[in-house]
């Protein structure tokens, strides 16, 4: 757990609308260097459109995002890796017919590419031991051990989670986005996915979006609070429990 660093992601009044709906209204948040920052907030409160704006898949209407000092517009997905900022996704988003270790292997290839030319993935990565001995070694880091030769799609859905953190991590990133890694598990399965993000917080920034306040209330050093397409308050876990705005908008009285 973090106590506190240098300012890694600054989001500042961001705007996102589809139509005449806002599904970011002037969100702003800020991220520190070493830190899990969890956003939570109800459905429909624009959580996911931030980390698609985050990540590159959406384009803000209005706003700034910086991260490690460079502005972050136009700049396309692929980039944003580049500088070191990865994201798993909602919903699964692995190769399901290829094996656990040859979803790695080319996660870690492609880290190595020039993204602006054509791919040359099909090449044999025994040829590259290097490549094949870091897939292995996030296999390990994951819990994945002993999977590597079974095809992705037949991974538990707990397992495919945990790929994905895998393949985000070979990007080698400053800052992990994760949307909601527990999405979908059971008790077990949310249990080693917890512990994995505990494991990976001693490495990394993390940014998470979850709806499991558990897990949010074990794992965050600070949360911020998205409702209506904006923050409405950020702090340390017994801040934001205290918070009579947040209770009322979020959490509860039972909170």
């Amino acid at each position: 757990m973090s106590e506190g660093g240098a300012l890694l992601l600054d989001v500042r009044d961001v705007e996102k609308h589809f139509g005449g709906i806002y599904a970011l209204n002037g969100a702003t948040l800020a991220v520190e260097a070493g830190e899990v920052h969890a956003l939570i907030g109800p459905n429909g409160a624009g959580k996911t459109t931030l980390i698609h704006v985050l990540s590159g898949a959406l384009q803000p209407d209005a706003g700034q995002v910086r991260f490690a000092g460079h502005d972050l517009a136009r700049r396309a997905m692929h980039h944003r890796v580049a500088l070191g900022l990865a994201r798993s996704y909602q919903i699964t988003n692995i190769f399901p017919r290829l094996t656990v270790l040859d979803n790695l292997t080319i996660a870690v290839q492609g880290r190595t590419r020039d993204w602006g030319s054509s791919f040359r993935f099909w090449k044999p990565f025994s040829v590259d031991g290097g490549i094949v001995a870091e897939a292995q070694a996030l296999l390990e880091q994951v819990g994945l051990v002993g999977l590597g030769a079974r095809r992705a799609g037949q991974l538990s859905h707990g397992e495919q989670r945990s790929l994905e953190v895998a393949l985000a991590l070979a990007t080698r990133p400053k800052l992990l986005l994760l949307d909601e890694p527990m999405a979908g598990m059971g008790p077990e399965e949310s249990e080693r996915m917890v512990a994995l993000i505990e494991q990976l917080a001693r490495q990394l920034t993390i940014l998470l979006v979850e709806h499991d306040m558990d897990a949010v209330f074990r794992l965050a050093d600070r949360i911020s609070v998205l409702v209506g397409g904006r923050v409405i308050a950020t702090g340390s876990p017994e801040a934001i429990r205290a918070d009579a705005e947040v209770r009322r908008a979020y959490l509860g009285d039972s909170a």
